[in-house]
């Protein structure tokens, strides 16, 4: 079991409950899936990129990608319903306390002038958006190995019902948000 998941059962949620004055500890919002989206526009042209970009994000997240595809057509960029646009991963569990533990310590601080993350990018019902321009901040790229710089967007998507309640979890979980 990862480190922060256990931390996730004590210190977080104990904080929670005294912050908040939850009832009991399922009333305690938790973390319920990480989402990595990698958007790459240029597949249209190369299918050769969308297989890159899908590799890089396996690297990342520990797991196999799953294709986007266009939902409608749109002239003007030259997209037709249907066609291969992008890459995501659903991790949940083990895999997602994993990988934010590797965000947060590993990745995040190899950011160039990196002063924290956002912390206005909630949506309203408790879920968190990042955006990364590049994958070169996680350690498993490889840099001699990238044939395009990409950028992707992580959202985690809690139970939390409002955004301080999941501004706060966020916190407890160590997610460096600017002052």
């Amino acid at each position: 079991m990862s480190r922060l998941r256990d931390t996730y059962k004590n210190e977080i949620v104990d904080a929670m409950i005294k912050k908040f004055s939850y009832k009991n500890a399922m009333e305690v919002p938790k973390l319920e899936k990480v989402v990595i989206n990698m958007g790459v526009g240029e597949a249209k042209e190369n299918a050769k990129i969308l297989d890159s970009a899908m590799a890089d994000l396996e690297k990342i997240a520990g797991q196999k990608p799953i294709v986007t595809r266009a939902k409608n057509s749109v002239a003007n960029f030259k997209i037709r319903e249907g066609m291969p646009i992008g890459c995501k991963v659903t991790l949940r569990g083990e895999r997602m306390y994993e990988f934010v533990d590797r965000l947060i310590n590993l990745a995040l601080p190899r950011v160039r002038d990196f002063r924290g993350v956002n912390p206005n990018a909630f949506d309203g019902r408790g879920n968190y958006a990042l955006g990364i321009k590049e994958q070169l901040i996680f350690p498993e790229i490889e840099y001699d190995k990238v044939d395009k710089v990409r950028g992707m967007d992580i959202i985690f998507v809690t139970t939390a019902h409002t955004d301080e309640e999941a501004r706060e979890l966020l916190t407890l979980f160590n997610m460096p948000f600017e002052r």
